[in-house]
């Protein structure tokens, strides 16, 4: 009888806006029901401001690489971000997590992210937003975001996805 790799890779992850009311946030990616990465505002973990990046390994459900992209104090993030995005192998698995304000400079990488299936230009200071994507498959992109800083106060946004096994 065949061996038939059976194993689902479990993807959560949650982004957060920042806010004036000093109002404690968290962010996080989980991995198979593990906490992979953390961040929080006025809280225990590290800021990690702006975008940052996983691709997984779907035969291990973990993480490849991880990258932060400061789209709010770095003039020339977007621009590596799109660089980096573009530069991706076609069925890579990316998470995309957003943490504290990451609007503010943005605009490099914004057409390369709707590509992906994240639409993303429409958020404004202090939103927040949160994608899994297969590269070279937008319709497969799980994606959830919260416009402005009132709505981040209010809803902090998540997606939850499996893939099989490589």
């Amino acid at each position: 009888m065949p061996c038939v790799n059976a194993a689902q890779c479990s993807i959560e992850a949650q982004a957060w806006g920042a806010n004036d009311a000093d109002t404690m946030k968290y962010g996080w990616m989980k991995l198979n029901g593990s906490t992979v990465w953390q961040s929080s505002w006025n809280g225990e973990y590290p800021l990690h401001r702006g975008v940052n990046t996983f691709t997984i390994d779907r035969a291990t459900c973990t993480v490849l690489e991880s990258k932060n992209f400061d789209t709010f104090l770095d003039t020339g993030a977007a621009g590596r971000l799109n660089t980096y995005l573009q530069g991706l192998s076609d069925g890579t698995i990316l998470v995309g997590v957003t943490a504290d304000e990451a609007s503010k400079y943005l605009d490099a990488a914004e057409t390369t992210l709707a590509g992906l299936g994240a639409v993303v230009s429409d958020v404004a200071y202090r939103g927040a937003w949160v994608f899994v994507a297969q590269i070279g498959h937008p319709s497969k992109t799980v994606f959830d975001k919260v416009l402005t800083e009132a709505a981040a106060l209010k809803r902090d946004p998540v997606v939850i996805t499996f893939f099989p096994g490589a």
